[in-house]
């Protein structure tokens, strides 16, 4: 009879050595399209109220009583959003910059090797950037226990207790009790995402899901790592070895990290090791996989439906409705999603959500944009919308944010025209400077050098009207941008 937690302790927040955390954010989130997309994944998005689940799992790990500085891990497109929202929520991180993406394992044993330079006996917790949990301070607690089995030279997994016989969940099978740690046990095997039949077999047994969230050992980890995945651990460490500052992020050299192989950390060793133990986390879990699950985790009204932004629903049940700016309305539907963003709209039934990544393929073959960009576009310096488009014009609204300040450029095919609509832009035209208040603008013609900062205390707010026969980002010709880009 295998073990059934239908318990969980409540550990006092006393620990003798933290937890150094690291937050792997490098996803795309392609099934939560059209609001996920490569340009702004799920991660960094509001899908239930204020702030990212990026943000929220941030200022979980900033619990100084349990953890050490929060490392994140991300790709290198990503960097000054992470930067941003950290900062909007007071939360201070070394940003590791991934140049290529290569899947987890490459991801922890970089986590492992930073670890071990903060020191010998660290323990390393590798937390998702885009998952959910209803109870902090229940999450904290977990991580804590987890953390001292692992203190024992173990990798611990936190499971969680099945609410239902899920399919898009991996499973655990719980063994004996780690001795000394009696919330702890074994794990008897890791099992890959069953069918209908065997996952409610594995609930009926006392089987856990897996949260993917692992606490351990880092000398542990790298002793797996070198046993079951040396081509892995090698170049990862290598590129953790040489890693260099750029700008205030510290940047993995391409040329060593992408030697790694690509695997998943559960394939490369948590599938093969003796060292795993799982501790099971009843704090209200969710790993946002689909719509649906976005679905589960809303407010309801009392027909089932859940509904963000100016949405509609009438004789219709359990819908969701999400628009981000149009009115969306249903009528006489149950059991769809509706997800309207400004430029792209997914109408499907709920239990269809493992196709939408098919939508977003089909869309991306046909080379439309939309499979992986939004119209509005984050910046490290603020963001830019595009209003219109057309073969030799293009009408943005930019926002750059106080301090902001654009690249010193040029462009070879396009004039730009600029309307202040509020706050004071400092231009740079060519060899003059200029600052042009709200109702007031500018022509910049072609080839001039240019670049418009934000001296003042609130946004700047402009309009753009972009005029020639090339209008792409590829045309800027940056001289000097105080962040580094390329």
């Amino acid at each position: 009879m295998l073990w059934r937690p239908n318990c969980w302790l409540r550990t006092v927040l006393i620990v003798t050595q933290k937890i150094i955390p690291v937050i792997m954010c490098g996803g795309s989130g392609t099934r939560l399209w059209p609001a996920s997309r490569d340009s702004m994944p799920k991660q960094f998005i509001s899908l239930f109220g204020k702030g990212s689940t990026f943000q929220r799992t941030a200022k979980l790990l900033s619990n100084s009583a349990v953890f050490d500085r929060l490392i994140v891990i991300t790709h290198s497109d990503y960097r000054f959003i992470v930067q941003e929202q950290l900062n909007k929520v007071g939360v201070s991180a070394d940003i590791v910059l991934e140049p290529v993406r290569r899947n987890s394992a490459p991801a922890v044993a970089v986590a492992m090797a930073l670890g071990l330079k903060r020191n010998a006996e660290a323990i390393v917790g590798v937390f998702a950037a885009d998952h959910v949990v209803q109870d902090g301070r229940g999450f904290v607690e977990v991580c804590a226990s987890a953390g001292a089995a692992a203190a024992a030279g173990l990798i611990a997994t936190i499971g969680i207790p099945p609410t239902g016989p899920a399919t898009g969940y991996g499973y655990i099978r719980p063994g004996a009790p780690l001795e000394g740690h009696p919330e702890a046990r074994r794990v008897d095997a890791f099992v890959e995402k069953p069918d209908a039949l065997r996952a409610a077999q594995y609930v009926a047994e006392g089987y856990l899901w897996n949260s993917g969230n692992f606490i351990f050992h880092a000398a542990t980890m790298r002793a797996e790592l070198l046993e079951h995945a040396p081509d892995v651990l090698g170049p990862a460490e290598a590129a953790a070895a040489a890693i260099a500052p750029e700008f205030e992020f510290r940047a993995l050299p391409e040329a060593v990290f992408s030697t790694a192989r690509s695997i998943a950390i559960d394939v490369a060793v948590m599938e093969k090791t003796d060292k795993a133990v799982v501790v099971p986390g009843g704090f209200g879990w969710s790993d946002v996989g689909g719509w649906e699950a976005v679905w589960e985790a809303l407010d309801k009204d009392g027909n089932g439906n859940a509904i963000v932004g100016r949405g509609y629903v009438l004789e219709g049940k359990n819908n969701l409705v999400r628009t981000d700016d149009p009115v969306v309305a249903v009528v006489g539907l149950d059991n769809i999603a509706v997800i309207a963003s400004r430029d792209a709209v997914l109408v499907m039934a709920k239990s269809k959500g493992d196709r939408v990544r098919d939508v977003v393929s089909t869309i991306q073959r046909d080379g439309a944009i939309e499979a992986l960009q939004h119209r509005d576009m984050h910046r490290p310096w603020g963001t830019y919308l595009s209003l219109d488009t057309g073969t030799r014009h293009q009408v943005k609204r930019i926002t750059v944010k106080p301090g902001g300040i654009l690249s010193l450029q040029k462009h070879h095919h396009r004039a730009e025209h600029w309307v202040v609509v509020r706050g004071t832009a400092e231009v740079t035209r060519d060899d003059e400077t200029i600052m042009v208040h709200e109702n007031e603008s500018i022509y910049l013609p072609i080839g001039c050098v240019h670049r418009m900062a934000n001296p003042g205390k609130i946004p700047l707010e402009i309009i753009e009207v972009q005029v020639g026969s090339y209008l792409g980002e590829d045309d800027i010709v940056r001289l000097v941008d105080a962040y580094r880009r390329v």
